[in-house]
């Protein structure tokens, strides 16, 4: 008989259950399961997000943002996000342009893994429009979003 694959939700209750604090990630030299991309390519991504023209109607734009103590805990939400197809911007910060149902499902499962253990973690969810996503001004990081979005004019005499 093949054995179920564990949910998200449940493979985190059972790490509670197990107990979180006290053993290292093995053989890993960093604590992220996704190492960071450069901020262009971050950047890129973002923008085929905001400039997607075959955008479904019930898609939701989103941000997932945490503060998760637990290396362990913090693993295993990026890899679920990633999964899910989100695309990260920073170490706690990911943007998603996914079906609603797909939304609520994230909601759902980060809230359950949220009740599952004793901690004093937050994960935000927000969401938000792309009119308020093109507005986006980064700071920071020599990158000129302006340039790169198309939203800088130039006028030749």
């Amino acid at each position: 008989m093949a054995k179920k694959e564990l949910s998200f939700v449940d493979k985190m209750r059972m790490m509670a259950r197990a107990g979180l604090e006290g053993s290292p990630s093995p053989n890993r030299v960093s604590n992220d399961y996704d190492p960071m991309d450069p901020i262009e390519e971050r950047v890129r991504r973002m923008l085929g997000i905001i400039n997607g023209e075959k955008r479904r109607a019930t898609n939701m734009t989103f941000f997932v943002m945490y503060d998760i103590s637990s290396n362990k805990v913090r693993n295993q939400v990026v890899k679920y996000l990633i999964q899910k197809g989100c695309t990260r911007v920073q170490r706690s910060i990911f943007l998603a342009d996914l079906d609603a149902k797909v939304y609520n499902e994230i909601r759902e499962d980060l809230a359950a893994v949220q009740q599952a253990y004793e901690n004093e973690d937050s994960i935000l969810i927000v969401p938000l429009s792309t009119d308020y996503l093109k507005s986006m001004k980064i700071i920071g990081q020599n990158i000129d979003i302006d340039v790169i979005t198309k939203c800088k004019h130039t006028l030749f005499f």
